[in-house]
């Protein structure tokens, strides 16, 4: 990213601020991040190697304490992109999908696209599961037809590795019919001696369509918000040769407190069931030592990858000399659990599954490198950008936006951030709501009632986790007497929030 002078900011600051047509109003480059936590060298971590993330934090804000509404990516992705909680988009699984719900909604990229922007994606952006599939991605969303892939692979699960491929082929049911790829079980759980371009991965070919459409777009008198939709780190891992050989696997330490946290319910935890129920891994108990390294190695590999394709669309919005009047949100739907608490991949309301990160370049921001302690939510990007680029906020968001925090990143907008998901054990069907403060977060698990808002019936179990003290969650405080004061605090926020949608 290049910095603006004195001067081009108070030109691109009126710019954005003008009526459409009277002067040229900011592109959005919008990259969505499938599995990524805030495991960044911008976020303070030593060994993953991703500078070209980093770069974009220098010259934009990073925001320390942003939690995704939901841990799982239907929902997440519908949140974001609605600007509205799961409460209200009634998206809390892999099955509904949103227009079911509010055939009406405008999503982000609609209001932009209804003010004038060409809107246009490829790659996961919503999840296909939660719209109307992967070929559409939400058709009322985007000017031009939607491309969710770009480029020929070899397998439809994306292997490069022709042993693999032709597993793939060899499996059959009882029929003896090919299972197609997506419905296999006992498949990979990693891919890394594949000694390949960027572009032999879906990943890499999106990334360089994406670059010709930053090319194309930019050349045209008219505003765009293009969204570019990134699929690792989600698993399998799979990843071109060179970014494994970036790590040495045997230097990974694996997740220091691998416990459920003392004084918490079991319901709590997930034994990792997206990893168990359809890789190459025992399907209960601890993983193997050199297992987890292999995986914690596949996660790294995975982000540098997506590093280095973020890298060509911001060189490529340098090149096309528009830099300087292009809003950047980089984003990834939710966290990740690397065995902490026993856990892998999300579905819990701990820190790893919520916490998410945020970047946000604007061209009409103040001063580079802004860090934001305070709490936020991904419901506050939709608000964010429609005051970025001038536009007026639909009425049904429900997020705040973060434009004054680019300014004034010492700032904060929220006492609390919001996330929730929900448990069955022994049938019970439960809500947790999590609240995530500076310091604090504090759980309430809650029955559901039928008919009735999530969590709506009696209080099963509360935590508070204390992040100053005890960063791992090992222990839950919420009864010991010493934190008396901040669980009412905390309450009296939950209570605030959870009102809003008729839990009392």
């Amino acid at each position: 990213m290049k910095f603006l002078s004195a001067a081009f900011y108070a030109c691109a600051l009126f710019a954005c601020l003008s009526l459409p047509g009277e002067t040229t109003r900011p592109n959005v480059l919008f990259i969505a991040i499938d599995d990524l936590k805030p495991m960044l060298g911008a976020y303070g971590d030593t060994t993953i190697q991703t500078p070209q993330m980093d770069r974009l934090a220098q010259s934009g804000t990073l925001f320390l304490n942003n939690h995704c509404q939901e841990p799982i990516c239907g929902p997440s992705r519908a949140s974001l992109l609605t600007g509205q909680r799961p409460n209200t988009t009634k998206v809390n699984d892999l099955k509904t999908k949103m227009r079911d719900i509010q055939p009406d909604l405008i999503t982000l990229p609609q209001h932009f696209k209804n003010n004038g922007y060409t809107t246009v994606g490829t790659g996961k952006i919503f999840d296909p599961r939660c719209v109307d599939g992967r070929q559409f991605q939400d058709k009322p969303s985007w000017s031009v037809p939607f491309t969710y892939y770009y480029g020929k692979l070899p397998s439809a699960a994306g292997f490069v590795n022709p042993d693999t491929i032709e597993w793939f082929k060899a499996q059959k049911n009882a029929k003896g019919e090919t299972i197609p790829e997506w419905n296999v079980k006992g498949v990979p759980a990693t891919e890394g001696t594949e000694d390949v371009a960027d572009n032999a991965y879906s990943d890499g070919a999106m990334a360089d369509a994406a670059v010709g459409l930053i090319k194309k777009y930019a050349a045209e008198d008219q505003p765009f918000f293009l969204a570019v939709g990134f699929q690792k780190p989600h698993l399998p891992f799979i990843a071109p040769k060179k970014y494994w050989d970036m790590y040495d696997r045997d230097a990974f330490e694996l997740a220091e407190y691998q416990q459920a946290p003392d004084g918490t319910p079991d319901f709590t935890l997930q034994p990792g069931w997206e990893l168990r129920g359809k890789y190459d891994v025992p399907k209960r108990g601890p993983l193997p030592d050199d297992l987890q390294r292999e995986l914690i190695h596949g996660y790294h590999a995975c982000v540098s990858y997506i590093d280095a394709q973020v890298g060509k669309l911001l060189d490529a919005l340098e090149t096309a000399g528009i830099a300087d009047n292009t809003i950047v949100v980089l984003w990834g739907d939710h966290g990740w659990h690397l065995g902490d608490h026993s856990m892998w991949c999300k579905h819990s309301v701990y820190e790893q599954a919520t916490r998410s990160p945020l970047i946000i370049f604007s061209p009409m921001q103040k001063d580079k490198a802004g860090r934001v302690a305070a709490p936020t939510e991904f419901i506050d990007i939709y608000p964010t950008l429609c005051e970025l680029a001038g536009l007026e906020q639909p009425e049904a968001l429900e997020g705040v936006s973060l434009a004054p925090l680019l300014d004034d990143d010492s700032g904060s907008v929220r006492d609390v951030a919001m996330s929730q998901h929900y448990r069955s054990p022994n049938g019970e069907k439960l809500t947790g709501y999590s609240f995530r403060g500076p310091r604090f977060r504090y759980t309430v698990w809650r029955e559901n009632q039928p008919g009735k808002p999530l969590g709506s019936g009696p209080v099963v179990a509360r935590e508070l986790y204390d992040y100053e003290l005890d960063p791992l969650e090992t222990k839950n405080l919420v009864d010991n007497p010493d934190y008396a004061t901040v669980v009412s605090q905390m309450e009296t926020s939950a209570a605030k929030e959870l009102a809003r949608y008729g839990i009392h």
